[in-house]
């Protein structure tokens, strides 16, 4: 199986597992930076997440333009993929997401901050991004690449950002680390809003060096170790075999 094949089928699996762990629901996307051309990525057709199939992946250049004589409809937000590719040359995976723990912090602008080993992955805090700092009223959605540029600003160099009055996107060196970002990201989320309830002191997060430790130590996994074996987890949770 070629490259591009396998990825194709990971993005597949990728939108089951977070439909499956309800980290996406009838909207939300997954991409994967093209294998052999980086100014590309491949992404659904606009699509709910638990119904893709192999042959509904578009290629799309960074600024969201499919191949010449594709005229399927492409999901509204794909300039959220494009841009992160743009500004970030190590990032191969974006996932877009609403999942619903993760709302209030970007209401009240409260950065998530990691508070449990597993959630390691989403570095130091996770900020927030505003389209209405720079954009006004819109409707929220991102759409269009200037948009996206910005909401890459506000990531920077780290692995995910929170989005207004939306949901939140995340990245990783793979589809697997930002499949694992992204539901650590909700799981984090919950046991903040948990522990900020119970909190007679501030909360403990996770310091720069125990999440320097955890991105390191989990990076560098053998099979059966992090995201594959997390991986693995939700693929069989999602009944997905092969």
């Amino acid at each position: 199986m070629s490259t591009i094949d396998q990825l194709i089928r990971d993005i597949v699996a990728a939108n089951r597992i977070l439909a499956n762990e309800n980290i996406v629901d009838a909207f939300g996307h997954v991409s994967v930076r093209h294998p052999q051309d980086p100014g590309k990525f491949l992404l659904s057709r606009a699509r709910s997440p638990e119904l893709i199939e192999p042959e509904d992946i578009m290629v799309l250049a960074l600024d969201g333009t499919p191949e010449p004589g594709d005229t399927r409809k492409p999901y509204l937000e794909r300039f959220i993929h494009g841009a992160i590719y743009e500004a970030r040359p190590e990032v191969m995976s974006v996932v877009h997401s609403h999942s619903r723990s993760v709302i209030p912090f970007g209401l009240v602008g409260e950065p998530i901050r990691p508070v449990i080993h597993s959630s390691g992955t989403l570095g130091y805090e996770v900020p927030l991004w505003d389209t209405q700092t720079r954009f006004g009223d819109t409707n929220l959605l991102v759409a269009s690449m200037a948009m996206g540029r910005d909401m890459a600003l506000t990531m920077a160099g780290g692995n995910g950002v929170l989005m207004r009055g939306h949901g939140s996107t995340v990245c990783g060196r793979s589809i697997q680390e930002a499949v694992y970002t992204a539901y650590y990201l909700e799981v984090n989320a919950n046991l903040q809003l948990q522990a900020a309830q119970l909190a007679r002191t501030p909360v403990k997060f996770l310091t720069k060096g125990e999440v320097d430790g955890i991105i390191s130590r989990i990076g560098d996994g053998l099979p059966g170790e992090g995201f594959s074996r997390a991986w693995d987890y939700w693929c069989r949770r999602a009944g997905i075999t092969g």
